[in-house]
């Protein structure tokens, strides 16, 4: 989730209101990210800007610094705090504090084992004192385990279709409760989260990459859930990000998925991917933190060493020869200026989606405030979108 362009620095928009917290794209992007959670508990707006006011444009030592100083000081004011909802909440923001203090980390980073550690701990602490009904569980897969967390939602959610989320090319299993469980709860619908290889604890604890075969870990995870509640009667997967590969890859492969979410449209990332190469050729855009962030993510998720070692391992990674598989309702969503992928895929993936029982796609412009990559800073929109397409296909 993040990429190269830069926006205009602040001086050009001094004698205006600022949309933009960073010249650099991708700590402007994770800035937003950060502000996300904001409706589920999860970030305070002036703790969040307070925080970015010690950050030097493109600094990532500072990045980590000052987002770890956050999540500690939010921490350390907890015991003072009488009402258990104030703590449950201050535990949620610290552990999106922690999140957003380790993702720009290297792989290698030793910082990252304790930042894991806490931001893990700030979680369940969290869901634990916010009184948040949930359950955890890992199943074995390959050489490791799969993560999950199931959420259930209130009294009849066993009557609505059941909602799967997995995200994307660096998120974490913890963090998809603020993308969308809290909303989906309010609603009165049961969620069920989960990581597949290359992603958050799958990636860190068991060293799994990785792989093109998303209905593989998926179909593991949807065998788990029968086995230990019941078989819904619909079942709706959204993939966030990278996800709106891995979701409609899945859907292709698993009539149990009656309804897919690509979240964003991600129909090829070999494309993406050359782009990335591309600049890796110039001596000067290797310095430049989004790229190395990107390489680097590319190598650890990907279980590879070198760049072209990446380009060629995410080749595979297209909906091209799979989504006219596709039979389930499908919903695509679209940022018009997402920086990650060209919005033009949105008319690929739609094109190609030749079985699909429906197919709409939803794109969202500047002044709606949802045209960044997975409308971060504009949750409310999609949400909108999405449960609204919900009502429409399955009442």
């Amino acid at each position: 989730m993040t990429d190269m362009p830069d926006g205009p620095a602040p001086t050009e928009m001094a004698d205006h209101g600022l949309s933009r917290f960073f010249r650099n794209q991708t700590f402007h992007f994770q800035t937003l990210r950060a502000l996300n959670d904001i409706a589920a508990n999860g970030a305070d707006l002036n703790e969040v800007l307070t925080a970015i006011s010690a950050i030097p444009d493109g600094d990532t030592d500072a990045w980590f610094d000052a987002f770890s100083g956050l999540a500690i000081r939010t921490e350390d004011r907890i015991a003072a705090c009488a009402d258990p909802l104030s703590k449950g909440y201050a535990w949620l923001r610290a552990h999106n504090y922690w999140r957003t203090a380790e993702f720009l980390l290297r792989p290698d980073d030793v910082r990252r084992k304790t930042t894991w550690t806490r931001e893990i701990a700030a979680f369940d602490n969290g869901l634990k004192l916010a009184g948040i009904a949930h359950e955890r569980f890992t199943i074995p897969y390959g050489d490791g385990r799969l993560r999950g967390i199931f959420y259930p939602g209130p009294d009849g959610w066993q009557k609505k279709p059941l909602i799967v989320l997995v995200g994307g090319y660096d998120s974490t299993l913890e963090e998809l409760y603020f993308v969308l469980v809290k909303a989906a709860h309010d609603r009165g619908y049961g969620v069920l989260t989960y990581e597949g290889p290359g992603q958050g604890g799958v990636l860190r604890e068991y060293g799994l990459t990785f792989t093109p075969e998303w209905e593989k870990p998926t179909s593991a995870i949807l065998d788990y859930f029968e086995t230990t509640q019941f078989r819904p009667e619909n079942t709706i997967l959204i993939g966030m990000s990278m996800g709106g590969y891995l979701a409609p890859r899945a859907a292709a492969f698993d009539s149990r998925i009656t309804g897919v979410v690509a979240y964003d449209v991600l129909f090829d990332m070999g494309s993406i991917a050359d782009r990335y190469a591309a600049l890796a050729q110039n001596p000067a855009a290797a310095k430049n933190p989004d790229l190395v962030w990107a390489v680097d993510n590319a190598c650890w998720t990907l279980g590879v060493s070198t760049m072209p070692e990446a380009v060629a391992a995410i080749r595979p990674y297209t909906l091209k020869d799979v989504a006219g598989k596709i039979t389930a309702d499908v919903l695509i969503l679209v940022g018009e200026h997402d920086h990650f992928v060209p919005a033009a895929q949105a008319k690929d993936f739609e094109k190609a989606c030749t079985a699909a029982r429906s197919v709409e796609t939803v794109t969202f412009d500047t002044l709606s405030g949802g045209a960044e990559h997975c409308q971060l800073g504009a949750q409310t929109l999609w949400h909108a979108t999405f449960f609204s397409w919900m009502i429409r296909r399955f009442g």
